[in-house]
């Protein structure tokens, strides 16, 4: 196939009960945004993200409480859990002592060696991965004066020094990540420290912003990044709902050509000539086919005059005019319908797809 992203290839990394890196599917993440402490509510929160499609979940892990936490909420779940930590080693010791599949820390701010090291000894005891991060908001002085400023080189160049740390320690099940919220330093980054190591990397536009703005940064970075061949877990992090991050992120994945699965949705920008609710419409059909397990695309167009030339690409899709409506497949009229029976119209002919 043309344009197919080559990846490269890194070396493979288990993480509970999934692997990533080497040939292994890029898979989403998210972060959940309860309190971990809340045990219910964390877990009922990872389900419902489980179910839209994440696929490994990170937790903070602020307390002592928070760590111990991990234990139970682990009964809950089914897919690895990544337990991020900041600042006390001693937290990143409990995590893992009570189930993480993975502990995110930064390597630099854990303090001493010998802290470091005794995270270290608890990790490589129970073979559980240590995820590397280091954020541009965060990035030491000196180097920051070395690079005249923050820079990619200079992100790179920290995190760099971290893994030599951890390596010099006797450890080497690492993941990376490397994130900016300066989308087109981000990308510099990742292209700079993918050449130098073969480690898997985590990738995302850290501080994107809000559902709008934080959509539209996080596309054209892991747009770029992972076009590259670059990447082996994504976050689309976002000021919202943790659920939309997994929407957007099986988006870009599928925009990609990364991943197939899932029922894409097209659908034409109004104008004048729209006779129905389009945007309504639009949204309802996205709703309604995420539990449909079916790898096509439908289009979802404004009127009867454009709808079946337009909507030619797609397997099926619906058109709408003042009263009725038009069910098209493959660019061909297949059937009218009323207005109001377009949607569950729809829904059956997807239901009944393959007979």
């Amino acid at each position: 196939m043309k344009n197919q992203i080559i990846r490269k290839q890194t070396r493979e990394v288990q993480i509970g009960n999934r692997v990533i890196g080497g040939n292994h599917p890029i898979l989403i993440q998210s972060m959940t945004n309860t309190r971990t402490e809340d045990i219910k509510g964390t877990i009922a929160q990872i389900q419902a993200l489980t179910a839209a499609g994440c696929e490994i979940i990170r937790c903070a892990v602020p307390t002592m409480e928070a760590a111990e936490a991990i234990a139970e909420i682990k009964k809950g779940i089914t897919i690895p859990l990544v337990a991020d930590i900041h600042f006390d080693y001693r937290l990143a010791i409990a995590a893992m002592e009570h189930g993480a599949d993975k502990i995110r820390i930064n390597p630099g701010n854990i303090g001493a060696k010998e802290r470091i090291q005794a995270v270290i000894d608890v990790a490589k005891e129970r073979n559980i991965p240590i995820r590397v991060g280091v954020n541009s908001g965060s990035l030491e002085k000196e180097l920051v004066q070395k690079h005249g400023g923050v820079t990619a080189e200079g992100i790179v160049e920290s995190a760099l020094d971290k893994v030599r740390i951890i390596e010099k320690m006797g450890y080497d099940n690492l993941v990376i990540s490397i994130k900016s919220s300066n989308v087109m330093m981000c990308v510099r980054a990742h292209e700079l420290v993918a050449d130098k190591i073969d480690y898997p990397l985590h990738v995302g536009i850290t501080e994107s912003g809000t559902i709008i703005s934080g959509n539209i940064k996080s596309s054209i970075g892991l747009g770029l990044i992972l076009s590259q061949g670059i990447g082996d877990t994504i976050r689309v992090s976002l000021t919202g709902d943790p659920l939309e991050e997994i929407k957007s992120a099986k988006i870009i994945l599928r925009t990609l050509g990364i991943r197939k699965g899932g029922i894409e949705v097209v659908s034409c920008p109004t104008c004048g000539r729209t006779q129905i609710d389009l945007i309504g419409l639009a949204n309802q059909v996205e709703n309604m086919v995420r539990d449909i397990p079916l790898d096509l695309k439908v289009a979802v167009m404004g009127c009867v005059v454009n709808g079946p030339g337009e909507a030619k690409e797609a397997d099926i899709g619906i058109a709408g005019g003042i009263g009725e409506g038009l069910i098209i497949r493959h660019g061909e009229i297949y059937k009218k319908v009323k207005e109001e029976e377009l949607l569950p119209a729809l829904r059956y002919e997807l239901l009944h797809w393959s007979e």
